[in-house]
């Protein structure tokens, strides 16, 4: 696909994953419009897209005027959503609002206005729940173990029905843990890493709940590798993937990286994972994502300790924007 001069539309495009993704369509010379609501506790945040010729839309999803923002839009990437846990458990109207009700709006917007735009849409490991066999591929059974997963699920169910029915060439890729440049900090609300990347930076411990359980972490880079594969590729259309990362390393292990890679100064303590937390806790997991390897030749190209040595330079100098 040639990206130049094309309208490219990036929903939640001030966020982690999104803006890294319209850094490098603009990169392509493509016409990027992001949008985001900028929610709070989510991972939007304006210095997200400094550099990048992007332009930037502020609004909700559940009520801007889609129709207008996919006009003429030859991909859409739909990374907007709600995706805290804890805040799907305490909330799960909110998590309905944007994950499932707000799609909507968005299918039927984009049906008007874009009927022919490639959908890539951002989803996640989490409907699997607690894995029954690792690595887990796209055949495992969905027990979505949370509020927000049930709300994503139904969500990436109906764009896949929007592809059944309309003929919309459609991709879903079910990511897993993600990291690296732009990621929420401040606290653990997108991943575990992100906490863990502050308290290290600024020279406190950081906690390690459990400790055994496995992960593939994906680095940022090859995530958005994975989102242009997938809009690139007509063999994905119709289909939903599993997109994995570096082999999988337990948290502990992870942890013992992140002291290295500091020069030895960060220091962490483990515990048992609180109440709240051990009930929709997922245990190990690991992506069998061999589909979206074979349909697209993508693989991932930044190690772990790469790509959190990566993480920890980039943030030296821009802490203060991310706290």
């Amino acid at each position: 696909m040639h990206w130049r001069g094309r309208k490219i539309l990036v929903t939640g495009g001030a966020g982690f994953l999104g803006s890294n993704l319209c850094h490098a369509l603009a990169a392509r010379g493509a016409r990027v419009v992001a949008l985001d609501g900028f929610l709070l506790g989510g991972g939007a945040n304006p210095a997200n897209l400094d550099g990048a010729d992007v332009e930037l839309v502020r609004g909700d999803i559940r009520e801007i005027d889609l129709r207008s923002l996919c006009e003429g839009a030859e991909v859409i990437f739909n990374l907007a959503a709600q995706t805290s846990h804890m805040g799907g458990q305490r909330d799960p109207l909110v998590d309905i609002a944007v994950n499932a009700v707000a799609q909507v709006r968005l299918i039927q917007a984009a049906r008007e206005a874009a009927p022919d735009a490639v959908v890539v849409h951002a989803s996640t490991r989490q409907f699997y729940g607690r894995a029954q066999y690792l690595p887990v591929d796209e055949q495992h059974p969905v027990a979505p173990p949370d509020a927000n997963g049930v709300s994503k699920f139904a969500g990436e169910q109906y764009w896949m029905i929007e592809h059944r029915v309309q003929g919309r060439p459609v991709v879903s890729l079910r990511l897993t843990n993600c990291y690296g440049p732009r990621l929420r900090i401040r606290d653990a609300r997108q991943t575990f890493l992100g906490i863990w990347i502050r308290r290290v930076l600024e020279g406190e411990p950081f906690e390690v709940w459990g400790g055994d359980q496995l992960r593939d972490m994906t680095y940022v880079d090859d995530v958005t590798q994975a989102f242009i594969a997938a809009a690139e590729n007509p063999s994905c259309h119709g289909r939903i993937f599993n997109i994995g990362g570096a082999p999988p390393a337990s948290l502990r292990e992870l942890a013992d990286l992140m002291v290295r890679l500091s020069g030895g100064t960060a220091r962490y303590t483990t515990r048992e994972f609180p109440a709240d937390r051990a009930s929709i806790d997922i245990g190990s997991y690991h992506a069998n994502d061999s589909a979206f390897r074979a349909a697209t030749l993508w693989s991932p190209k930044v190690g772990l300790e790469e790509g959190i040595s990566r993480s920890l330079d980039w943030y030296r100098d821009r802490l203060g924007a991310y706290l």
